[in-house]
């Protein structure tokens, strides 16, 4: 698809570690129009992954916001719906296959992950190599 910047699409995550396959997800999203990032807040991560992430939702941000790809970022709960995307104008909604978001499917882009790498990957990856 040809990058088409009147389309507003909305990339949805927690990006607690930030990886190449977060990096990979918005360039591909970028393809579709202009990008915004919805970051999950502190409070929602605890919530729903009973964990408070490594960098707080400012740090977060900042990294996201750094990213060429990346419009704006806007703070989030961790299950987005219409409602959402429509106080935003959101045309579509990238996610990986592993989407539970509750939104209308003609909304919806659903992109392959990127193998072998999440921000959980690479937690427990640090957890070992400090053992």
């Amino acid at each position: 698809m040809n990058e088409d910047k009147t389309k507003k699409i909305m990339v949805d995550m927690s990006a607690t570690l930030i990886h190449h396959g977060h990096i990979r997800l918005l360039k591909k999203a970028s393809k579709y129009g202009k990008v915004i990032v919805a970051l999950v807040t502190d409070q929602e991560i605890k919530k729903n992954k009973g964990y408070m992430p490594e960098m707080n939702y400012s740090q977060r941000k900042e990294i996201i916001q750094s990213i060429r790809y990346v419009n704006r970022v806007v703070p989030s709960k961790f299950i987005l719906n219409d409602k959402f995307l429509n106080k935003f104008k959101i045309n579509f909604l990238v996610h990986g296959n592993d989407n539970k978001n509750k939104i209308n499917k003609k909304r919806l882009l659903i992109f392959k992950r990127t193998n072998n790498i999440s921000s959980t990957i690479l937690r427990k990856r640090a957890v070992k190599y400090l053992k």
